[in-house]
């Protein structure tokens, strides 16, 4: 098979996987010749499949090489498109094509790094060897000092763990789905444990060697020896609507995977029916009969999830009363019109955790509020300079006791902020 043809196959495999936050890059085929041309056309930018965009925690936007080492895979999971009862073209990537492939792409500025998983197509530990080969490749022969995300292939070794963690930057291992009982209906050669303790070992490791480190640092022997495990951290993924799990059990159990597992992400994929005619074939009795992914769903767990990890916002208090975050409203609004008998906010004097709850005002602009008011008092124009959204905020704040607009009909409030985020389908980067 030619290297265009397993680009495109696993690189289009690759893309349901949601932990690295991507889209389609926009690369197009513009010709050219040269020692990496293939028909004359210049490598990699007639594959726009296999490249993706990431966003990092302050923003900005790096280019990802997104494959797997091989979709053929032993597993037979209802949702996923690699399963092996699909009828799917297969393909599998050797070590060298992988690591050429990666420093092409890097030395041309097309990527900034590589996000790779596969299909489980044989023992958990001999897949993750060829992960694990390809990193370390990478690394000691090539010289490649980008960005590498690894997944861990649950029921992998300790020993493995540790060795991926030594070359890659993160390090993932997706839970799926939000229960054990959903897994075993969609996915029976899963188990929730197994996961769980791929993610504990990530963790445990990693916390090791920061404690190793952590002690040299203090030691009088100066120079830190110690190599840094995945020092971005390890992410999940979790699939949205694929089985009956409501929004609270999902916050829930990211909240507990948070504080258990030191998490840096848990990404939420919507479920894309790919067993319909045209997507892979007959429908899956065990799968939803939906039209298509519920995006404004998973979005609105994105805005959860931040409220979680940026806003020091409980599970309880983010659903409180329903068990599904409102379609209409984003949840940190919903939860302010819910409790207006804690509005207006004071903003020349209220305490971070205050601010921290009005919406429309994020943990930076709450940040600047409390820097610029230690040198003069605020108005509502300096309120817009620092980048606080009034069209949500004006209706939950005073500034030097003056109103913009009084909060005292939550019907009324809700209907006008209904929506005000626009087409609710993008992931939040910053603040709301």
């Amino acid at each position: 098979m030619e290297l265009s043809d397993k680009i495109t196959i696993l690189a289009g495999a690759a893309k349901y996987d949601a932990s690295c936050a991507s889209s389609g890059s926009g690369l197009t085929d513009t010709g050219g010749s040269g020692a990496d041309s293939q028909k004359g056309r210049r490598f990699g930018f007639n594959l726009p499949a296999g490249v993706c965009h990431s966003w990092t925690g302050d923003g900005r936007c790096v280019s990802l090489l997104k494959v797997l080492y091989s979709n053929v895979c032993r597993f037979d999971c209802a949702y996923c498109v690699n399963r092996v009862s699909a009828d799917t073209p297969r393909a599998s990537f050797t070590t060298d094509e992988l690591v050429d492939l990666t420093c092409r792409f890097y030395r041309r500025n097309y990527i900034e790094g590589l996000f790779l998983s596969s299909g489980i197509f044989a023992d958990p530990d001999i897949v993750m060897e060829k992960l694990i080969g390809v990193a370390r490749t990478l690394r000691t022969d090539s010289g490649y000092g980008g960005y590498i995300h690894l997944k861990i292939i649950p029921g992998t070794g300790e020993k493995l763990i540790r060795e991926a963690g030594l070359w890659a930057d993160r390090l993932s291992a997706n839970i799926e789905l939000p229960t054990d009982r959903s897994l075993q209906t969609l996915a029976p050669q899963k188990s929730g444990k197994t996961i769980l303790r791929a993610m504990e070992a990530v963790a445990e490791t990693g916390a090791q060697f920061e404690e190793d480190r952590r002690q040299i640092r203090f030691s009088s022997q100066g120079k830190n020896s110690t190599p840094a495990f995945a020092p971005a951290g390890q992410s999940t993924q979790l699939i949205v609507g694929a089985t009956g799990e409501d929004d609270r059990q999902i916050i829930s159990l990211s909240e507990a995977l948070y504080r258990k597992f030191s998490l840096r992400r848990v990404y939420y994929s919507a479920f894309i029916p790919v067993g319909v005619p045209g997507r892979g074939g007959i429908p899956d009795p065990r799968l939803p009969d939906i039209p298509g992914p519920p995006l404004v769903r998973e979005h609105r767990l994105y805005q959860a999830d931040w409220l979680l990890r940026f806003y020091h916002f409980s599970p309880g208090e983010i659903l409180d009363n329903t068990p599904y975050l409102d379609p209409h409203i984003d949840p940190k609004t919903a939860w302010a019109v819910r409790h207006l008998e804690r509005f207006p906010v004071e903003i020349n004097s209220a305490c971070q955790e205050e601010l921290l709850r009005v919406p429309g005002l994020g943990a930076v602009s709450a940040r600047r509020i409390i820097e610029v008011r230690r040198s003069r008092s605020l108005s509502f124009d300096s309120l817009r300079r620092l980048g606080v959204v009034l069209k949500r905020a004006r209706y939950f704040i005073t500034v030097g006791g003056a109103f913009l607009d009084k909060p005292d009909d939550p019907k009324r409030i809700r209907r006008i902020l209904a929506d005000a985020d626009g087409a609710g389908l993008q992931m939040p980067l910053f603040e709301f």
